[in-house]
């Protein structure tokens, strides 16, 4: 048998009998500890199975328990372990997909009766069986007319429907998985057996219509996850229960922040509290922005569609956009700013002189989102942006993008985010010139370098006029929420016919940069009020500190006190309530007010407050002046602060 060349992580080559099994290869070739621990691998960067054949001169990496690939691959190891129990428990249940999601895995079912939490209990239990029977995954190629076959004598319509969808797209030979008595159609890979799967637990079950389209039949969704060991099971079980006590629905209700009406889905209502946090964020980003030579601007709601045929939305993004006739003309609500900023900029002749012009706007956008899509603040159809666009000569792309990233890093230290960098490149459908496309990206990657900003690359996910960098932040559960972008835009300043005149008395067609950094005014608040659990710093929150008494006679003076802390710009309230002293207190600490100022007879006679800090108890007693003072360092924003000092 032929001899191939066998490339291992460290660089060094071993040789392999043609055929021999990847599995094998390890166990004799690396070391049989190796072999035991592997879950897949990965021949020349893509994941097979430890059972396919090594065929050719290859670089191979053996994939353990440890790395995150192995744990999708044990996901959806469980996803076929789920629909098979599904299947023996609940006869005449047919079977659909069942992918990998973030944390965990679905599959999706036809069954008339709903499934109980009895039903998921058995199933968890029969699952855990099938584990420990430890069952091998065996991976088989067929004609796509045996596929065919199969499923259409197991009555599986869906499965019969999926195969040959894949057939029509060209596919000659498909592969079927199997564990003890079940098949399932599958691209893989998968794990050598059930036995490695680890630990299973299902979590909840939904409806999902078929193929994500309500015209078609509504099936069960049975969600659940795996983890490899039960402690990193709990972990992640707490992890969600924590996630699910921030959850910023419930704490936007809890606290008065905002609410939402049937009679305008996808659009919040900001109350009062919420409307402060709102605000401040507006504020304090809008006086950064001005500070870094940014001119704000607004445009109109509404546009002809001429606008977005012009800029190329209309033929890559009308199905998003709430349009409307009107006097035999089409028109749309703005889903983005961009388009109008470009007609800000050709209002008329520019000079290399005013670049770059930096241009911001904090303008209302409406996005036509799917119903069922929408979900708090983090899916919505009325929003608002920290929105920006850069007009720059080429030649000042890098020091924009080095600008940006200083901007966004004193912004995101400022709430404790971390967060990191991704490069999205050319989508299969693009607009403009390659050519175009390929200057940009190599643009985008240089600025990131420069840096020395660690990045990934995500391929074909750039927006369809250029390349974006975007920025994932990473909240204190740790869960990553895609923020801040900084987009390229070779393209739509030719559609729109924008130059400036250069320093050699030529016409030059500028570049754009578009970018924000908290990204949807709406998402963005969600993410803060579940990253703080609704206690926000003292700078944030809606209100600063509140005043109660020890007893009615004393509402005077607290009201004094707050007086003195609103004159110095402060959010301050008064507890104008009949409990007793302990339960006013309480009550200020659900609110999650960060100071408390308790007012008594001594307090009163001394002009003092008795301090206490939200969540640690006593601060001690200061004088009036001192306890403003306090609350001014404290409210002060950390960026974007306004020019006298104040907080607000």
């Amino acid at each position: 048998m032929a001899e191939i060349h066998v490339t291992l992580p460290d660089g060094s080559t071993k040789a392999a009998e043609r055929g021999t099994a990847i599995a094998d290869f390890v166990a004799q070739a690396i070391g049989k500890g190796l072999a035991k621990a592997a879950i897949v691998a990965k021949v020349d960067g893509e994941l097979v199975d430890l059972s396919r054949p090594l065929d050719h001169d290859c670089k191979l990496e053996v994939v353990t328990g440890k790395s995150p690939e192995a744990l999708e691959v044990a996901r959806h190891d469980a996803a076929h372990v789920v629909a098979s129990v599904v299947q023996r428990l609940f006869p005449g249940t047919q079977v659909t997909i069942g992918p990998t999601i973030e944390d965990g895995f679905y599959y999706d079912f036809a069954r008339h009766q709903a499934f109980t939490p009895d039903d998921l209990a058995k199933i968890e239990a029969a699952v855990a069986e099938e584990i420990r029977a430890d069952h091998p995954f065996v991976r088989e190629e067929v004609a796509p007319a045996d596929a065919i076959r199969l499923f259409e004598g197991k009555g599986e319509k869906y499965k019969v429907e999926i195969v040959q969808d894949i057939v029509a797209r060209g596919a000659k030979t498909l592969t079927l998985y199997r564990h003890g008595d079940w098949v399932d159609f599958c691209l893989g890979p998968h794990g050598p057996s059930t036995g490695r799967i680890g630990v299973v637990k299902l979590t909840s079950v939904a409806g999902a219509y078929w193929r994500g389209d309500s015209r078609n039949p509504m099936l069960q969704r049975i969600y659940g996850t795996a983890f490899f060991d039960q402690k990193a099971l709990d972990a992640h079980v707490a992890r969600v229960e924590e996630a699910s006590r921030r959850d910023h629905r419930k704490l936007g209700k809890a606290l008065e922040l905002f609410m939402t009406h049937p009679w305008a889905p996808g659009a919040a209502f900001w109350l009062p509290k919420g409307t402060v946090l709102y605000q401040t964020l507006s504020d304090c980003m809008r006086r950064l922005l001005l500070s870094e030579g940014y001119v704000e601007v607004k445009t109109p709601l509404v546009f002809n569609k001429a606008l977005w045929e012009r800029s190329g939305h209309w033929e890559h993004y009308q199905d998003n956009m709430f349009s409307f006739q009107s006097e035999e003309q089409t028109f749309s609500l703005k889903p983005m700013n961009c388009p109008s900023h470009m007609l800000v900029f050709g209002s008329r002749r520019r000079s290399y002189r005013e670049l770059p012009m930096r241009l911001h706007s904090q303008d209302v956008l409406h996005r036509n989102e799917a119903s069922g899509t929408l979900g708090g603040l983090t899916r919505v159809r009325q929003f608002a942006q920290d929105d920006g666009h850069i007009f720059a000569a080429e030649s000042q792309v890098g020091d924009e993008a080095a600008k940006l990233f200083a901007l966004l890093d004193r912004v995101y230290k400022a709430f404790g985010l971390g967060y990191a960098a991704k490069l999205s490149t050319r989508p299969e459908k693009f607009g403009g010139d390659p050519a175009l496309w390929d200057r940009a990206e190599a643009a985008l990657e240089a600025a990131l370098k420069k840096q020395g900003l660690p990045f990934g690359v995500s391929p074909g996910e750039g927006a369809f006029y250029g390349p974006k960098i975007d920025f994932d932040v990473t909240d204190s559960l740790g869960r990553k929420w895609q923020c801040a972008t900084f987009q390229l835009d070779f393209m739509m300043p030719r559609r729109f016919e924008l130059t400036y005149v250069g320093e050699d008395n030529a016409e030059h067609v500028p570049v754009v940069i578009h970018r924000a950094i908290y990204g949807s005014f709406e998402r963005f608040l969600a993410i803060l009020i579940e990253h703080y659990a609704g206690a926000f710093p003292t700078w944030l929150a809606p209100v600063q500190a509140r005043i109660v008494t020890v007893a009615d006679r004393f509402l005077p003076y607290a009201e004094e006190v707050a007086a003195a802390a609103r004159a110095a710009g402060l959010r301050v309230d008064v507890d104008p309530g009949t409990d007793k002293l302990g339960a006013k207190i309480r009550e200020a600490e659900l609110a999650k007010v960060p100071f408390i100022g308790v007012v008594g007879e001594k307090e009163q006679e001394g002009r003092a407050v008795a301090v206490r800090r939200h969540g640690k108890g006593d601060v001690g007693s200061m004088p009036v002046e001192g306890f403003v003072r306090l609350l001014a360092t404290e409210g002060r924003p950390p960026f974007g602060a306004p020019p006298d000092g104040s907080t607000r």
